[in-house]
């Protein structure tokens, strides 16, 4: 796909979002169901995904962690948010590899200490681009990428999040 075909996909969506703006707001889910032993089946809308104890917390290994399906998220919404704005700026990127990491101290998980936080105590996110482009192309496409990634937004600022717990 090059910038005009992306322009031209884009353009009607983005207008109508200008006239409607109710209709730029979507609600995405997901669910699952609770499996054997201590796991829990995340439906994808592609396939089925097994999730479980991290290693570090009595788990076997076998089945995906969670933390590490954040950073995958963080990883596949980065990368498609760079393809996106290279192309729509013209910026030919021959390769690009994504990478994303996570400090964790599973003593707050486990509840060994209640001075450690639970969840990630960092996140580090890098591209490593082949490329012809200049550095202040560079800088732009960081900057962008930033900007219109919806997990690192999410991450970065943080939302509200509603839990409800009902009985059936």
């Amino acid at each position: 796909m090059d910038a005009e075909e992306l322009k031209n996909i884009q353009a009607p969506i983005k207008e109508k979002y200008r006239e409607q703006p109710d209709a730029a707001i979507i609600t995405l889910k997901a669910q699952g169901k609770i499996g054997n032993g201590i796991s829990c089946k995340v439906e994808t809308g592609r396939f089925l995904t097994e999730a479980g104890l991290h290693p570090a917390t009595g788990g076997n290994g076998m089945l995906a962690c969670s933390g590490d399906m954040l950073l995958e998220a963080l990883v596949a919404c980065a990368g498609v948010t760079l393809s996106a704005v290279s192309t729509a700026l013209g910026i030919k990127i021959k390769d690009a590899t994504i990478k994303a990491q996570g400090d964790l101290d599973f003593r707050g998980t486990l509840g060994v200490s209640k001075e450690v936080p639970v969840g990630f105590q960092a996140i580090r996110l890098s591209f490593l681009l082949e490329s012809n482009a200049t550095a202040e192309e560079i800088q732009t496409l960081a900057k962008l990428t930033e900007r219109y990634c919806v997990v690192y937004q999410t991450l970065v600022k943080g939302v509200q999040i509603e839990t409800a717990f009902n009985k059936i």
